[in-house]
Parts: C-alpha cells; structure tokens; sequence
C-alpha cells in the first residue's frame, strides 16, 4: 500500500527563480501565493529567500531575513506549518527565534557551530546532500563510483556528528538532492529517483524528494520550467511510489489528485 507523502508547497521569496521568475518576491504576493498553496493542499510551506540554482545571485543573510520576515509573520499568524529553506547560519537561527517547524538546508547543516542551537531547537531537519557540498548549485559533473553509496557516506558522516551533539535522529529527514544537485547529466537523477529507497532502508530515516520542474526533467522532454508541469507530476508519481515520505513541490493540487488515484488503484487491486 502507498503511503500518502508529507506535501511540501515551494514558496520562493526571491527575484531570480528558475521555477517562477520572481512571481511572488513582494510580501503581499508570496503572502497570497502561501495561502494558495495551502488551500490545493500543501501541509506545510517551504519558504525559500534564496535561489539555488546555477544561475542564482548571492544573497546575504540580513537580506533573507528581511525578504521572509513579513511573509513568516502573516502565514505564521494564519496557522501554517513553515520551513525555512536557507543554508545561513544566521538565516536559521532567525527561522528558529521565529519558532518554525523545519529547516531545510541544501548544504545538509555543515556548520558545527550552530549544532548547539539545533540541539536546543525542536524543529525538524530536512538535510540534503548535494555534490556540491558548499554553496549553490552549479553545473559540475557527478562524482565517480555509485552515487547512492556518495550519498549515503555523506548522510553517514552528518548523522555521527549529529549523534556527537545531540541531535535526535527522530528530527532528520533525508533529501539526496535532484537535478544540479546530483551532477549536470540527468541519467543520475533518474538513478537516484529510481533507488532512493536504498537509502531510506539504510538509515530507517524518512526521505524527501524534490524533482518539481527540476533541470534533469527538462532535459529528457526539451520543456522549459513553465511547461514542466507533466513531467513534474510524473516522476512525484514515482517518487510517491517509490516510498517518499515527503514531497516537495510547487503544484500540490495535481500530486494530491495523482495520490488519490494512486491509493484508489492500490484499493482496487486483488488481495495476495
């Protein structure tokens, strides 16, 4: 039987997203958007300041703070479930004083200084890996060897120094990056889309998967972001199938129809 994943909605706060083109960086735009979200059927909002892709301008921490500051105080006030999806030290200790429920870090939390206060904090952790280990991504090539061992030693590594700071394991979910994150040729994507669930067996840990209008998708269908919608919605369906405990995504309301057809199937199905 398929689960029914954790759906995270994309908020991007930001000027210079490859997904959206800046739609929603005024406070009173993403505010809507936010709210959209939720209504097709986000759980919770992952609110991004920052772009991460190879394109994207640097951005500093106060400024981040300023662009999500009105966004987490009329969506925080609504009830929303929040995650702050950002790799600043500073950023996140903001996130965390604000009282979010996650932080996502596409740096996978490398800076050791800040385990204390993530140790005090109870919020969830989602920590991607990324090939390039530090920074945005960028259009390297993948390293040598398996990727989902790659991935796995790096998840190893984070995990032992969590354990060293007290971070419950109970906190973690596991995102093994997609797209740029994983290498410039998208064959590695759809390797890791499709044997995720090593990793997830692994560690006993939930895993997310991220693929919404990603790079590697647009590749395989010559689809610009704007018209990546079916190939989006085709690979969260194997994600979801594939055991994904969370899917992060900026067009929830045609996964939630994708998941209620899938569990509708899976229902219909003879018994063993």
């Amino acid at each position: 039987m398929i689960r029914r994943p954790k759906i995270l909605g994309i908020l991007n706060v930001t000027p210079d997203s490859f997904s959206d083109g800046g739609r929603y960086f005024e406070p009173d735009a993403a505010i809507a958007h936010g709210r959209e979200l939720l209504s097709a059927g986000a759980d919770l909002l992952d609110i991004g300041p920052a772009s991460s892709n190879p394109d994207a301008k640097p951005v500093s921490a106060e400024e981040e703070i300023r662009r999500i500051a009105p966004v987490l105080d009329a969506l925080g006030e609504a009830g929303a479930e929040i995650s702050v999806d950002s790799f600043q030290p500073e950023t996140q200790v903001y996130a965390l004083e604000r009282g979010v429920a996650w932080l996502n870090d596409i740096q996978g939390f490398p800076d050791e200084s800040l385990y204390p206060r993530l140790a005090d904090a109870s919020c969830g952790l989602i920590v991607m890996h990324s090939v390039q280990g530090r920074g945005t991504a960028d259009r390297r090539a993948a390293p040598e060897g398996d990727m989902i061992e790659h991935i796995c030693r790096f998840f190893e590594a984070r995990l032992e120094a969590f354990s060293r700071a007290g971070i419950a394991p109970e906190r973690v979910v596991l995102d093994p990056g997609m797209g740029f994150f994983l290498g410039s040729a998208p064959e590695t994507s759809f390797s890791v889309l499709a044997r995720f669930g090593e990793i997830r067996a692994r560690f006993g840990l939930p895993v997310l998967i991220s693929v919404s209008r990603k790079s590697f998708l647009r590749k395989v269908t010559g689809r610009v972001p704007g018209e990546a919608a079916a190939a989006t919605l085709a690979a969260e369906v194997l994600a979801a199938q594939g055991g994904a405990d969370m899917i992060r995504t900026h067009e929830p309301a045609p996964l939630l129809d994708a998941l209620k057809v899938l569990a509708a199937h899976e229902a219909g199905k003879p018994p063993h």
